[in-house]
Order: structure tokens, then C-alpha cells, then sequence
């Protein structure tokens, strides 16, 4: 019995020892291996410029793959062109994992911007939306490897009814490739990620490579800082694009008076309407003059009453066409120091527009 402990003993310090000795060498090959880098330091042992340096390598490499892309811009991209702004329909944009991150954002900035289009999840695709995929629409699919298993069903029902496709890739020799009609390819770059896995580089030139064609089909369709407004109305954006007849005083809150009224009509319509004028028209009805408070604080005198509106008022008032950014009448009246401005087309006053309603509406 004592001899069979003893043996028992000698198998526990043994292995004892042996575990040991792996737990040094794996602390050796910790200290003296790949962490010592700085890309692979523990984070207490980072210095800031570790982090800088990082940050600027993955910068350095999407700016380097962006030029790349842009230098390999090609017929394919004019196709493309052609395909999109040819659409009767929408634009499908389709996408999984990251590249449908991507896709969501192309899809509305290509609606923004006058294409009508929207996202289906691929795999919200093989479960009934295909069905939002019609005859006169095209898909625009993205996959960096082309063989994205997801995006199978979305290719075959392309093929089956004759819509057209675009697809985005990496990979010419891919099902997304080969099935598309035309097939954008990205250019052979690394991703940021140092482990080379991560979408970082690949998802930054799909993002980019939607932007373009957006801003290409913008151009061509002649689409104006107007057009942009109507899907744009909420937000500092759509209150900067707003014109002056959205906010202009017309019909009956317009402060007018024939040349041939007395002063006692004129101050009836100006403190019927309260925007501290009038404008004077003639017997045409085209605006030419105006008649302020100050105006009548100036001619205030026994027989002002008795006055024409044409004697007192002052001629050519200014102005500011229908189509003008309210930034613009706002700019106006700051530079002329006046508080309001009337709206005319073709000499005839359409509205009235005060500086409050400018600064209301978010101008300043």
C-alpha cells in the first residue's frame, strides 16, 4: 500500500512540474511573440499614437481604394446609367449583412434625389416581398463575394421576369457577376480590418459607388434645388429651401389700395391687414408704390385725410419674385433695412412677406 502512494505521489508532482513548464512557455510566447506589436498590445499598454496611427492606416486605405475605384470607371458604369434612369418603376436595392446597411442608405438618397426607390431584405425576399418587385422596376444588389446565398432568390426571380439587375461586386466570376446585367466591379483592395475579414474597405466603395450614381442620375435628370425641397420639407434643410410664396401674405391678408384712395381708406387697410403698409397699385393694377406707417407719421398733418394715396406714397417699392428662397428675401431686407418686401410677378403683387414670417420660418 505504501509503495502504490508512493508511485501516486510521483504521477501528481510530475504532472504537476509538466503543467508548469506549459504555463511558462505560453507566458514566454506572450511576452516575446506577435502581441509585442503595437496593433496587438493589451489595451493598458497602448499609447495614443498606436490608436492615431490605427485610424489613419484604415483612412489612408478606403482613400487609396476610393481613387482606384474612380480611376477604373468604365462603359459599365454608363450602362448602368442608362439602365437607371430608363426605370419606369423603382429601383429595388437589395443587400445582406453590411453591404444591406449600405443598400438601405443608397436606396434613400436615390429616392431623395428624384429616383424612386426603396430596400427589400433578401431575406424578407424568398418570404413574400418579392412581390414588391414588379415589371418596370430594377434591382440593384450588392455582395462583395457575388454568392451570397440570400441574394439567390432575388437573382433567379430578375432572370425570370425579365428585370433588369445591376449587381455591385468584388468578384466578376461570381452568380451576382455573371447573372447581372451590368455588373459594377470594385476594384482588388484590401480591407481596412487588419485581419482582412471585417467589410471596411469593400462597404465604403458600394457607399460611394451608390453616391455616384445618385449624383449622376441627379445631373441628368436637371433636378434643382426646388425639386430636392419637395422631399426634403422637415428639418433646418427643408425650412432653408422654402420660397417665399410658402410663407407670403396674399388674397385677402394683401395690404393694397388704388392711387386714387384717401388716406382715411389707406389707414383702414393698413390697420385692417397689420403689416405696418400698404402697396399702391394702379388703375391696371400693377404695384407702384407703397405707403408705410412711417410714411404717414411724416405727412401727419390736418388734411392728410383728404390726401390721395398717390401724393404721399413712395414709388417703386422693392421687390422680390415668387420663386426666391425666403433666405433670400430675409438677405434683402437686412441689406435695404426694411421689414417687408412684396411679391410680384409680371408688376402685379402676388403677396406680401414680412420679416417675422422669414424668421419664423427658420430662415435666420
Amino acid at each position: 500500500m505504501t509503495s502504490l502512494m508512493n508511485e501516486v505521489a510521483e504521477l501528481i508532482t510530475d504532472l504537476t512540474s509538466r503543467l508548469a513548464a506549459t504555463a511558462s512557455v505560453a507566458d514566454d510566447t506572450a511576452v516575446s511573440g506577435p502581441s509585442e506589436t503595437a496593433a496587438r498590445r493589451p489595451e493598458a499598454a497602448r499609447r495614443p499614437e498606436d490608436d492615431l496611427a490605427c485610424a489613419a492606416r484604415v483612412l489612408r486605405t478606403e482613400a487609396d481604394a476610393l481613387t482606384a475605384l474612380a480611376d477604373g470607371l468604365n462603359g459599365a458604369f454608363l450602362r448602368a446609367l442608362d439602365l437607371l434612369s430608363g426605370v419606369s418603376g423603382r429601383v429595388i436595392v437589395s443587400g445582406m449583412g453590411k453591404s444591406g446597411h449600405v443598400g438601405r442608405k443608397i436606396a434613400a438618397t436615390l429616392a431623395s434625389t428624384g429616383t424612386p426607390a426603396f430596400f427589400v431584405h433578401p431575406g424578407e425576399a424568398s418570404h413574400g416581398d418579392l412581390g414588391m418587385i414588379a415589371r418596370g422596376d430594377a434591382v440593384l444588389a450588392l455582395s462583395n463575394s457575388g454568392n451570397t446565398h440570400e441574394l439567390s432568390d432575388i437573382i433567379a426571380y430578375t432572370r425570370r421576369f425579365d428585370i433588369p439587375l445591376i449587381g455591385i461586386t468584388s468578384r466578376d466570376a461570381s452568380a451576382l457577376g455573371e447573372q447581372s446585367d451590368v455588373a459594377l466591379i470594385l476594384p482588388p483592395v484590401p480591407e481596412a480590418c487588419p485581419l482582412g475579414l471585417a467589410p471596411t474597405t469593400s462597404t465604403t466603395l458600394m457607399l460611394a459607388l451608390g453616391d455616384a450614381l445618385a449624383v449622376a442620375l441627379l445631373e441628368r435628370r436637371g433636378f434643382s434645388a426646388a425639386d430636392f425641397r419637395e422631399f426634403h420639407p422637415g428639418g433646418q434643410l427643408g425650412r432653408a429651401l422654402l420660397k417665399v410664396t410658402d410663407i407670403m401674405h396674399k388674397d385677402d391678408g394683401l395690404p393694397l389700395c388704388r392711387f386714387d384712395a384717401s388716406l382715411s381708406e389707406v389707414i383702414l387697410e393698413m390697420t385692417a391687414k397689420r403689416l405696418g403698409c400698404v402697396g399702391v397699385t394702379d388703375a391696371q393694377g400693377a404695384l407702384i408704390g407703397i405707403i408705410t406707417d412711417g410714411d404717414l407719421r411724416r405727412h401727419l398733418a390736418p388734411e392728410l385725410l383728404s390726401e390721395r394715396a398717390d401724393r404721399i406714397m413712395s414709388p417703386r417699392p422693392k421687390t422680390i419674385r415668387p420663386k426666391a428662397l425666403i433666405a433670400e428675401a430675409l438677405r434683402v431686407m437686412n441689406d435695404k433695412q426694411i421689414t417687408t418686401l412684396f411679391v410680384i410677378e409680371a408688376d402685379r403683387p402676388l403677396g406680401i412677406v414680412h420679416i417675422h414670417d422669414c424668421l419664423r420660418a427658420g430662415a435666420a
